[in-house]
């Protein structure tokens, strides 16, 4: 019993002193809320914290959103402000601004607002509201010492992105963290499919506000289930989904009225405008994030050749925006990495980054890429992404499920795609808008339908390392006048591998099928994403697509796998497999099963090191 009591004191002493060791944001900062003024009269709801220590001037660290600089009230403190706890403790004056349109802002919201080049009299964009907050800013508040940093991850890392074209001089460092680059090509589409598995998040970004709020004006719909494949199945053609989204619902109707890549997408790009920047820009993102993947590798690689300014990126094993939190065992679904890699990156990195360009402090001397290897499980630092020493290797499909260094012309793959019993594209059974795990799930149940097509290589002798950029380049055809061609690159381990902690219970490491990437692509926008063109049935086509860049080594005794696919439900909508000119019209009878066929000279390019 006295051994009980000790146990019992012990830990609520350790519990005490958590509590007094958690930092306090209110003790050691003041809060102001105020209403800037943009230049065409809107005022824009802003929430400033500064140190209360006064002896020292500080930078400016800001984060723009769409989702709430709450809590309002300047009596209502967050837990946690900044970008991480170390840029907190060590004292930043931390800036969160609702967006024009937004929550305690004024004016009007317009999703994923386009840049404008060249601008007359008082347009404005978020460029023009990022710079007239700046210059309130530190025009404004005390003790700034005139340095001005943007941070922000998915949407606020759209936002950070597109504060590097506001041109004002007191932005030295900004860190666009799994920015969105493209609507057609992150979050919402990939490659012209729609991401069906986003659709829930509509009522987010789809209504409009009347006027100033603190209070949500959308609900999330209610399904009546957890079973999301099921749900998408049973509701048909897409444009059943009408009964939850009206008319009131702007994205709703811009998604169905803009099916292909036409001038409303092209001119909410922002990657292409990535050009002449000056501020230093740190592109952070997560290997295995299913959002925002093709945003931060675009607009690094934009940078990279557009502009002169300092440019850096870091990718580590995490899902969506997993650096920023701290866990001591990194891990996405099944698949441990490693041990506390999400602090490193705030420490050595992003701490030391915006240290050295806002206050002067230190050196920041990290590579131009640092990248960890998801196979290896280590970091990688390149002077140059992708890497100089990786060779496009072409793969080809070949006959009993093998992967070749050899094109076979003549071979042929059938399967039927049945559009009733649609590919899944995870074993869970859930409703999410942001699926996570799935991006390393185990392939198996995939691998053993008829209707995927597998290729592999024999047991790996050596390991084989992949960096950079994959290309598919697939020979195909179909009986049908339409389809989606969905390819995954697996790591299949072998037998004896070992449980993670993580493992799910009914399933085991032992020859494990982990996705290490897949895409998908809408087929017909084979040769354009703004003209798109039906299939000649039975015709042998081109269809080509980049997946997303990997880090990858494939150790000895693992194997390498390609899987091939029309379906990936409900992550992605249903192609019907007849051609209509708008899948968001498509009706019941539009739906059809068909048979597709891989030629054996399709091929897959992959970067091996050497």
């Amino acid at each position: 019993m006295r051994n009980l009591k000790f146990g019992v004191l012990l830990f609520l002493l350790c519990a005490v002193s958590s509590v007094m060791a958690q930092y306090d944001v209110k003790a050691n900062y003041d809060k102001q809320e105020v209403d800037i003024e943009m230049r065409d009269g809107v005022k824009l709801h802003t929430t400033i914290y500064t140190p209360k220590d006064t002896s020292e001037s500080y930078p400016i660290l800001m984060q723009r959103t769409p989702y709430s600089s709450r809590p309002y009230g300047e009596d209502q403190f967050r837990r946690r402000i900044g970008p991480n706890k170390f840029l907190m403790e060590q004292g930043n004056i931390i800036v969160y601004q609702d967006v024009r349109g937004r929550w305690m802002s004024e004016g009007k919201y317009d999703n994923m607002r386009g840049y404008i080049p060249n601008k007359k009299r008082k347009q404005t964009d978020e460029a023009t509201d990022t710079y007239d907050t700046i210059d309130w800013l530190v025009k404004n508040v005390d003790n700034n010492n005139g340095n001005v940093g943007t941070w922000g991850i998915s949407y606020p890392g759209h936002y950070a992105a597109m504060s590097v074209l506001s041109d004002h001089p007191a932005l030295k460092a900004a860190s666009p963290q799994a920015p969105i680059g493209d609507f057609y090509f992150d979050d919402f589409h990939h490659n012209g499919a729609y991401l069906l598995s986003y659709w829930i998040a509509t009522s987010v970004f789809g209504y409009d506000k009347e006027g100033p709020t603190p209070e949500a004006w959308y609900s999330v719909p209610d399904i009546g289930t957890k079973d999301a494949y099921q749900f998408f199945l049973d509701i048909g053609p897409l444009k059943n989904l009408d009964k939850y989204y009206g008319e009131d619902n702007v994205f709703w109707q811009q998604l169905k009225d803009h099916p292909d890549y036409d001038e409303f997408w092209q001119e909410r790009g922002l990657v292409q405008h990535m050009k002449n920047v000056e501020p230093a820009v740190l592109t952070v993102g997560g290997l295995f994030d299913a959002e925002d993947l093709y945003g931060p590798f675009e607009i690094y690689k934009s940078l990279e050749k557009n502009s002169d300014n300092f440019n850096a990126m870091v990718f580590g094993p995490w899902s969506h925006g997993d650096w920023a939190r701290l866990k001591e065992r990194q891990a996405v679904g099944n698949i441990y990495f490693g041990d506390n890699l999400s602090e490193n990156f705030q420490v050595n990195y992003e701490t030391k980054f915006f240290n050295h360009f806002l206050k002067n402090e230190g050196e920041f001397d990290a590579a131009e890429a640092t990248v960890y290897d998801t196979g290896a499980m280590k970091w990688n630092e390149y002077d140059i992404w992708p890497p100089e020493n990786a060779t496009p290797t072409d793969f080809f499909l070949g006959d009993n499920q093998k992967l070749s260094m050899e094109a076979m012309p003549n071979f042929e793959n059938k399967f039927v795609s049945d559009i009733t019993k649609p590919v899944p594209f995870t074993e869970d059974i859930k409703v999410t808008f942001t699926p996570r795990k799935f991006m390393t799930d185990d392939q198996r149940f995939a691998a053993r339908r008829p209707d995927v097509m597998v290729y592999e290589t024999e047991v790996l002798e050596e390991d084989m390392k992949l960096s950079g950029e994959i290309l598919a380049a697939l020979e195909v055809a179909t009986t049908g006048t339409a389809a989606d061609w969905i390819v995954k690159l697996i790591d299949v381990y072998p037998a004896d591998a070992e449980d993670s902690e993580e493992m799910q219970n009914h399933l085991k490491m032992s020859n494990y099928h982990m996705m290490v990437r897949s895409e998908v692509f809408r087929g017909r926008y084979r040769e354009s994403f703004s003209d798109p063109k039906p299939f000649v049935p039975g015709k042998k086509t081109s269809v080509d697509f980049a997946l997303q860049d990997i880090n990858h080594t494939f150790k000895k005794g693992h194997k390498l796998q390609i899987q091939v696919q029309s379906t990936f439900f409900p992550y992605i909508d249903r192609n019907p497999q007849k051609y209509v000119d708008n899948i968001f019209e498509a009706a019941e009878e539009d739906f059809e099963t068909h048979t597709h066929t891989i030629y054996g000279d399709s091929k897959i390019v992959l970067p091996v090191v050497k």
